[in-house]
């Protein structure tokens, strides 16, 4: 039971002594970044579902 006391002081000691917190422009910078990177992956999927699908029906109508 002292171990477990011991490992949520050590825990919360370090949460608020070492941890340094972004700050409001940096954390909305960040989710700007996030939120592009995001939409340009999201993009990257939906061209390269668009492309395999569209190569998958060209390639089942030659045997059909």
């Amino acid at each position: 039971m002292n171990k477990i006391k011991t490992f949520f002081r050590e825990s919360y000691k370090e949460l608020m002594e070492k941890v340094t917190w972004p700050s409001w422009p940096q954390l909305q910078q960040s989710t700007v970044i996030v939120l592009v990177a995001t939409v340009l992956i999201t993009l990257l999927v939906w061209i390269m579902d668009f492309a395999s699908s569209s190569v998958l029906h060209f390639t089942y109508s030659l045997f059909s």
